[in-house]
């Protein structure tokens, strides 16, 4: 399983970092370091179903190693040495019976899983990051496996100053501490546990689980320029596997270098980094896995086919734009800013403006009937394809013959048509924001 991988990862990576001889192994770092962490205390960091950390001890086990948690360890200890393997002593792996949910794993094939894979899986179980979706993701990343491990006694402790608070919840822990420790300004000496926040939910206080994208966010503005590599997956009665998604964290960093040089030093238009991250997405984690990997395109925002041409995407309603506060501002912000991007061009936002603009003036033009006009500048902005769209601009250049309508036309034609839905929607965006600027 990809857990023991990853755990043997981190072993090799802390023999390293902390100057442990090469036979060090997965059992003395579980009884010296993840042990006590995680489960001698009554409170649990971590849950494997049907474990022996899961099941009540015999009282005679707890009598004779003097205590519950130390009991359940030595059955744990005992089950791995008996050479049964199961997802209740190698993380990730089916179940021992064959009338559980995750039956379907189980093979006739022997996989020779000896002791230290089987220790080596409760580690890497342990580095997982859990993400909005019920999903978690497993990183083969130096830096971020070291981060998390450094986390683990920060969640101890948030569980020791807030007993009210659920336990076994590290793959949640680690999304939030994750994405805390990427911020630039962090420091692990003056953490504030109050930055995480539990929320009521089924059962009572719990730490409400990261939104993917925001850790994805945060990766990007750590490593602009690398792609990586996740395995996304969900243990629970039946486990389920997404398998291994890259993801171009370039290509979504796109919305910070864009943000930079279209909003920056524009009066009433700045970004912060915190907006973008707050975006919500149109996929689930599932579905923006369903590709084999993911990018800007995955990013898209949850509510942007509202304002998109009826027709020209699925789910697009074609509604308008309104501007209402100061929130409603900022996600108009997000939305166009997401397009930009996309589009990889900022002269076609600029071309969007001028189109805008030149639709507004033509609807003011005297002397016609300013219904046909306003109607005619509505189908225009509501073209749900590019023959449309040309149809509706050659209609008006007989009436307005304006240098702006001709260069749009060109752009248009030679525009993959899968940015033409994006670009029509920046010029009713561009439209919706000019009026209420105008009026």
């Amino acid at each position: 399983m990809y857990t023991s991988y990853i755990g043997n990862k981190f072993l090799h990576l802390y023999r390293k970092r902390y100057n442990k001889d090469e036979s060090y192994s997965g059992a003395q770092f579980f009884e010296e370091v993840f042990f006590p962490l995680f489960f001698q205390d009554e409170s649990h960091l971590m849950h494997v179903g049907q474990s022996p950390f899961f099941q009540k001890p015999a009282q005679e086990d707890v009598a004779k190693y003097g205590s519950r948690s130390l009991a359940q360890f030595q059955n744990l200890k005992n089950k791995i040495s008996s050479g049964i393997t199961s997802g209740a002593t190698y993380v990730g792996f089916a179940a021992e019976g064959i009338q559980a949910t995750s039956t379907g794993q189980l093979t006739n094939m022997n996989f020779n899983i000896n002791e230290e894979e089987c220790y080596a899986s409760w580690i890497g179980e342990a580095l997982a990051i859990g993400v909005n979706g019920g999903f978690a993701m497993l990183i083969d990343e130096e830096e971020i496996l070291l981060n998390l491990f450094k986390g683990w006694k920060h969640y101890r402790k948030f569980l020791q100053q807030t007993p009210n608070v659920k336990d076994k919840q590290i793959e949640t822990w680690n999304g939030h501490w994750l994405s805390l420790t990427l911020s630039e300004d962090f420091d692990e000496e003056d953490f504030n546990y109050n930055n995480i926040e539990a929320a009521e939910g089924i059962g009572g206080l719990a730490i409400p689980t990261q939104k993917w994208s925001k850790v994805l966010f945060r990766l990007s503005r750590r490593y602009p320029s690398k792609e990586i590599v996740i395995y996304a997956y969900n243990l629970s009665q039946t486990n389920t596997t997404l398998g291994f998604i890259k993801v171009y964290l370039p290509d979504i960093q796109h919305l910070y270098e864009f943000r930079d040089k279209v909003f920056i030093n524009k009066e009433g238009a700045v970004l912060k980094d915190e907006h973008i991250e707050s975006l919500e997405t149109f996929y689930n984690f599932k579905s923006a896995c369903r590709n084999g990997s993911i990018g800007l395109s995955a990013m898209e925002p949850a509510k942007l086919r509202e304002f998109m041409p009826k027709g020209s995407v699925p789910y697009a309603q074609g509604k308008d734009f309104k501007f209402s506060n100061e929130t409603s501002f900022i996600h108009y912000h997000l939305l166009k800013l997401w397009i930009i991007a996309m589009l990889n061009k900022t002269d076609l936002h600029q071309l969007a403006s001028e189109v805008a603009k030149s639709l507004i003036d033509f609807e003011r033009k005297p002397n016609r009937g300013k219904k046909d006009l306003d109607t005619l500048s509505e189908d225009t902005r509501s073209a749900s394809n590019i023959r449309t769209f040309i149809d509706r601009l050659t209609l008006i250049l007989e009436m307005e013959n304006k240098d702006v309508f001709r260069n749009v036309v060109d752009q248009v034609i030679r525009m993959p048509s899968d940015n033409f839905p994006l670009f029509v929607t920046l010029i009713r965006f561009e439209y919706a924001y000019q009026k209420v600027n105008n009026n």
